[in-house]
């Protein structure tokens, strides 16, 4: 490992090999540090924090800090990130609260730009990219591939399914369906994230059967209980609707975000 002399870092601090810690850093306790972890420099880890291996966090990012909730009384809580993550300038992950899991939660291979803001007792899926100022409230669930774009914010308890998009600006005060492309303030839905699903490698026939399913869900005849039931029934063959109807019936805290609705 390598060490600069104006790192401050605890005695208690678990640090594994090949990791570096650069000028002016500053390193907790029960903080853990995993094989090949990078800290540029002026990073601050702050406690009771893992990091996954080969992660490189960028400068004046604050890792680990208190969560920003008004009943923490400094109880033992704790922040998990996986691996291969790159963590860019200014960047906040605060740890959990009693209140809620205790724990906040980010996946491996994410990218967070300039700014990004993870909340207290978020759950965090792999391969997410939230670009620079993007924030997540307390409690939020950030599905595997999604993309939020810059300067949105998601409400507390808010949820964003797999493969979904938001939009730069948005206000996502309503629960984003997996494959979604949400956008607007307040954001609503507008189709499905179509450049995703061709970039994951999805043909014309594939794409042609969701798009359907989304208008048969969304834009069909009836009450949308009744529409849901017919989706999940036409379209149980496509796992990808099978998880968008699951994300729905599942115990949800938001409302959804439905297409052209503020």
């Amino acid at each position: 490992m390598t060490i600069h002399p104006t790192a401050v870092v605890d005695a208690s601090a678990q640090i594994a090999s090949g990791v570096v810690i650069g000028p002016w850093c500053v390193v907790g306790p029960g903080v853990t540090l995993a094989e090949g972890v990078k800290l540029v420099s002026h990073v601050v880890v702050q406690q009771d924090t893992s990091v996954g291996a080969r992660t490189v966090i960028h400068p004046f990012a604050v890792i680990g800090g208190d969560p920003q909730h008004n009943g923490y009384k400094g109880e033992p809580v704790r922040l998990e990130i996986g691996a291969d993550n790159l963590i860019r300038e200014h960047v906040t992950f605060n740890r959990g609260t009693p209140q809620g899991t205790g724990v906040t939660r980010v996946g491996s291979n994410g990218l967070f730009m300039t700014g990004a803001h993870v909340g207290h007792d978020c759950v965090v899926g792999d391969n997410v990219v939230m670009a620079n100022n993007a924030t997540l409230g307390g409690h939020a669930q950030i599905g595997d591939k999604v993309f939020l774009g810059g300067l949105c914010a998601v409400h507390q308890n808010g949820r964003v399914g797999q493969g979904a998009i938001v939009g730069g600006l948005a206000a996502v005060t309503r629960d984003v369906i997996p494959y979604g492309s949400a956008w607007g303030n307040h954001a609503s839905l507008h189709g499905l994230n179509l450049i995703g699903l061709k970039r994951k490698g999805y043909g014309k026939d594939a794409v042609r059967r969701l798009l359907a399913a989304f208008r048969d869900l969304f834009e069909g005849e009836g009450v949308f209980a009744d529409r849901l039931d017919r989706v999940e029934a036409t379209y149980a063959d496509l796992p990808e609707i099978v998880e968008i109807v699951a994300f729905i019936r599942d115990g949800a805290k938001r409302p959804l975000c439905l297409p052209g609705k503020e």
